[in-house]
C-alpha cells in the first residue's frame, strides 16, 4: 500500500509545539494500529461485493480499544489528541471507508463527555463504558420533520425519568452500538405549542426492547456504515441521560466535519494504493501508448502523481483542521469570548477544507481510471467504490453551501452557521449584518 505521512507545519509560536512529548506518545499509539487495520482491510473488498455490514470489523475495533482513543489514560483510554485521532481515522478509512463514519457519532459523544468532565461534571461512568468497549451511534435526522422541531419525543414520567418515542433516519453506527445519541423534543404537559418545546440529547441504551435498528440505508456508497432507520417505542430514559441541547460541546459542527474530511482522505489514499498496484501489475497496453510497459508511460505516471498530490494535500488540510479543533478543546476552561473565537476559527477552517478536499478526492477517485483500461471497470475489482464512497461522504454537507459560508465570512465577516442540520424549513436563516473595514 502506498501511504503518505503528512504533519501540519507549525509556526515558531504555535502552541501545538508544546505538545511535542505528547506527540511522541501518540506516534507510539498510532504504531499499534497498522496490524488491526490491515486485518480489517483484508476483508473490505469482499464485504463491498457481498453487501454485508462490517460487524466483525467493528467488534475487532471495540476489543482493541478504538472507541476509547480520546478517553484520558487515567480512565482507561489512550488519551489521543484530535490530530492523532484524525490521523487514525484516515488510516482506518484507507482500510475500510465505512468504519470512521460508523464511529462518528460515538466520538462526538466521547468529545461531549470530555468537555463536561473538564468543566467539573464527573463523567467517569461514561469513560468506564467507553474503555470497556461500548460505543454510541448517531440518531438525529428524521424524514419529513422540520429542522428545529424533531418529532421524536421525550415525555416526562412521574418518577422523574422519561419515555422516548419516535423514528430516526441516518442513524449511522447505531446498529453496531450499545448506546444511541438521540436528538429529541421534550414535551411539556399543558403546553400545546410544540414550537416552544425545548430539545435535548437523550443517551439511550440500544439494548432496550423498545429500540429497533434496520440496515435500510439505500445509498450507492458508504453502504457499510449502518446508516439505517432506528425506532424508539416506549423506551425508558433516566433523567441523568437527558442532556440540554444548548450544553452540547461547542465545536461539534467542525468536529463532525473533521471526521468526514478524514474519511475522504482515507478513501483517496486507498484509491491511490489500488491504482498503483494495478499499474505495476498491468501487462496489457494500448497501441498508441508512450512506452511498452504501462508503468513506464509518462502520461500514466503523471496522472498517478496528480492523485498522489491530491492525497498529500487532503491529508495536510485535514490535519490542519484537526489542530484548529484541538485548540478549542484545549480552551475548555477559557472565557466564553475566547471559546467563541476559537470555535468560529475551527468552523471556517473545516468549511474551507471541505470545499477543496471534496474536490480533490472526487477528482482523484475518477481520474484513477485514466491510468487503466476498460478492464478496471470490472465489478469484482469494485474500483468504482472509491468514487461512490467519496461522492456519498461529500454529499452529507454540500460543499457549495460551505463555499458560500466561507465567502460570506471572508467578505463580510458573517459568522458561520452552527449545529447545521437538514429538514423542512420553517423560518429564514438569520443573517448577521455585514461589517466594513
Amino acid at each position: 500500500m502506498t501511504t503518505l505521512r503528512v504533519r501540519p507545519t507549525l509556526s515558531r509560536n504555535d502552541p501545538r509545539k508544546a505538545r511535542s512529548s505528547a506527540d511522541k506518545d501518540q506516534e507510539a499509539e498510532r504504531a499499534d494500529w497498522p496490524a488491526v487495520f490491515a486485518e480489517i482491510g483484508a476483508g473490505a473488498l469482499q464485504r463491498e461485493l457481498d453487501g454485508v455490514l462490517p460487524a466483525e470489523a467493528v467488534a475487532r475495533l471495540k476489543a482493541a480499544g478504538f472507541g476509547a482513543l480520546r478517553v484520558p489514560v487515567a480512565h482507561g483510554g489512550a488519551g489521543v489528541d484530535l490530530v492523532g485521532l484524525a490521523a487514525l481515522w484516515i488510516d482506518l478509512a484507507a482500510a475500510d471507508a465505512n468504519l470512521p463514519q460508523a464511529f462518528r457519532g460515538h466520538f462526538a459523544l466521547v468529545e461531549d463527555r470530555l468537555w463536561h468532565h473538564a468543566r467539573s461534571s464527573d463523567q467517569r461512568v461514561w469513560f468506564d463504558r467507553f474503555a470497556a468497549g461500548e460505543i454510541a451511534g448517531n440518531a438525529w435526522s428524521e424524514v419529513g420533520s422540520d429542522i428545529d422541531l424533531p418529532r421524536t419525543v421525550l415525555r416526562p414520567r412521574a418518577d422523574g425519568s422519561y419515555r422516548l418515542d419516535g423514528t430516526k433516519y441516518y442513524t449511522t453506527g447505531t446498529i453496531f452500538a450499545e448506546w444511541a445519541d438521540v436528538h429529541a423534543r421534550i414535551a411539556r404537559p399543558g403546553h400545546p405549542d410544540e414550537v416552544e418545546d425545548p430539545t435535548a440529547i437523550a443517551l439511550v441504551d440500544t439494548r432496550d426492547a423498545g429500540v429497533a435498528t434496520s440496515d435500510d440505508w439505500n445509498g450507492f456508497g458508504q453502504k457499510g456504515t449502518g446508516s439505517g432507520t432506528t425506532t424508539f417505542d416506549n423506551v425508558g430514559v433516566p433523567a441523568d441521560h437527558v442532556l440540554p441541547f444548548e450544553e452540547r460541546f461547542p465545536y461539534q459542527t467542525a468536529f463532525y466535519q473533521l471526521n468526514l474530511l478524514a474519511t475522504l482522505t482515507g478513501i483517496a489514499r486507498a484509491a491511490l494504493a489500488d491504482v498503483v498496484d494495478a499499474v505495476q501489475k498491468r501487462t496489457r497496453n494500448f497501441s498508441h501508448a508512450n512506452a511498452p510497459r504501462v508503468r513506464d508511460d509518462a502520461q500514466v505516471l503523471a496522472r498517478i502523481g496528480e492523485i498522489a498530490a491530491a492525497v498529500y494535500a487532503a491529508e495536510a488540510a485535514t490535519l490542519r483542521v484537526a489542530g484548529s479543533v484541538q485548540a478549542v478543546a484545549d480552551a475548555v476552561l477559557a472565557d466564553p469570548d475566547e471559546v467563541a473565537r476559537l470555535v468560529e476559527a475551527s468552523e471556517i477552517e473545516s468549511s474551507t477544507a471541505q470545499v477543496v478536499v471534496s474536490e480533490l478526492v472526487l477528482r482523484a477517485t475518477s481520474d484513477l481510471f485514466d491510468a487503466l483500461g476498460a478492464s478496471a471497470t470490472a465489478r469484482p475489482l469494485a474500483l468504482d467504490r472509491h468514487w461512490r464512497n467519496a461522492r456519498t461522504v461529500a454529499s452529507h454537507n454540500p460543499r457549495i453551501l460551505k463555499a458560500r459560508v466561507v465567502g460570506a465570512h471572508v467578505v463580510n465577516g458573517t459568522p458561520p452557521p452552527y449545529a447545521w442540520s437538514i429538514g423542512g424549513t420553517r423560518r429564514r436563516q438569520d443573517w448577521a449584518p455585514a461589517t466594513t473595514s
